[in-house]
């Protein structure tokens, strides 16, 4: 019997989620994996744990059940109508893995209640390994004031001072899980928070997966740098609807995107290229989403032009690949005892941890230099 590996997705209730639960069972079914990277031929031999064998649980604040969240995304065209009907033995499977996130008087207690969740989904299933993913609603940005594990312990022993993306990790990495952020929250970005992690002897990844307008920025800057092309504007708009819109739709959350979104292009082409990027919540829209860009560039002898794309994009059917790639990802660095950031994952986020590096195609070689090397 193949090892099976299990996937802890918070917010596991959301649309991404469900897409992911759904995709992977529409893929045993035999679907076409268009969007799963690691399907490809480059990946055929790094071992990779088969989607087939991915066991889904996770912690969410509601308690709907994937069937309806399902329904819900096949009416607005995300999921093929009848999908439900096919998987209906897969999603009450992974309905029963799914907990509503525990509340304790301190933070010190949701994370051993919720490291317990994990722990008791992984024995109950028999699993190998375990993976969580971080696939909740954008937080605000946070300032987390603790720089030391005994600071933070104590804190948390004693309230409440992490954001709930802080809480998460610090689950994971007390269930023995590997941990990777798809959103562009708190998270791991404190030195604390990766600290524990490494303690832990775990690794972890992210941030803020790039899933449309970032990822053709990726591809376009560099081109923009090699063809010695000074680019002096790039603005851009992003409608957004559904839930992630209205989440954005809060200027705090959608500071925390913005800030994510924009690091990338000053890292590719510097900081002095002019423009912004807007977000806007446009509630009919849905699941879907649209990006406009404007970019000002000059030619040979200075001849100024210009180049406008728009980017239209279901967001949940872009991020379910990429979820299981991810999963498939790091639970192959558990299985290599990788321990602490996974740069290397650098090619699917916005604002990948320790690296600096954006443009996809470099980005690309290196996931693939690292999965190939045994």
């Amino acid at each position: 019997m193949r090892p099976r590996v299990g996937v802890w997705l918070f917010g596991a209730r959301g649309s991404v989620a469900t897409t992911t639960v759904a995709g992977a069972a529409a893929l045993a079914h035999g679907a076409p994996p268009a969007g799963v990277v690691t399907a490809g031929p480059a990946f055929s031999g790094a071992g990779l744990v088969p989607i087939e064998s991915l066991v889904f649980g996770g912690h969410d604040i509601t308690d709907t059940p994937l069937a309806k969240q399902v329904e819900r995304l096949a009416a607005g065209g995300v999921l093929p109508p009848g999908l439900d009907g096919l998987i209906a033995a897969e999603l009450a499977a992974a309905e029963r893995n799914l907990v509503v996130l525990p509340v304790a008087p301190t933070q010190a207690e949701v994370i051993a209640r919720m490291a317990a969740d994990i722990g008791e989904f992984r024995e109950r299933h028999s699993l190998e390994r375990v993976v969580a993913i971080n696939v909740a609603s954008t937080e605000p940005p946070y300032e987390v004031l603790y720089d030391d594990l005994a600071g933070l312990r104590a804190a948390l022993a004693a309230g409440s001072p992490l954001p709930a993306s802080c809480v998460a990790a610090l689950a994971a990495f007390e269930a023995g899980a590997s941990f990777i952020d798809f959103t562009p929250s708190t998270s791991i970005r404190p030195q604390v928070i990766r600290d524990w992690g490494v303690e832990s002897g775990l690794p972890f990844g992210g941030q803020d997966a790039k899933t449309g307008e970032t990822l053709v920025k990726s591809v376009l800057a560099p081109m923009f740098t090699a063809r010695a092309l000074p680019v002096h504007a790039w603005s851009g708009t992003n409608l957004l609807g559904g839930g992630d819109g209205a989440t954005l739709a809060d200027p705090r959350a959608a500071e925390s995107k913005n800030v994510s979104k924009e690091r990338g292009l000053a890292d590719m082409l510097g900081e002095d290229v002019a423009g912004q990027v807007h977000i806007d919540y446009v509630d009919p829209l849905g699941d879907w989403k649209t990006a406009w860009d404007h970019i000002l560039f000059s030619g040979f002898l200075g001849v100024r032009m210009t180049l406008q794309f728009t980017w239209q994009g279901c967001d949940s059917a872009l991020a379910a690949p990429l979820v299981l790639d991810l999963a498939r990802l790091s639970a192959l660095a558990l299985d290599r005892g990788h321990i602490g950031p996974m740069p290397f994952l650098g090619f699917y986020f916005k604002d990948p941890i320790d690296s600096t590096e954006h443009s996809l195609s470099t980005q690309y070689d290196a996931l693939v230099q690292w999965a190939q090397t045994c």
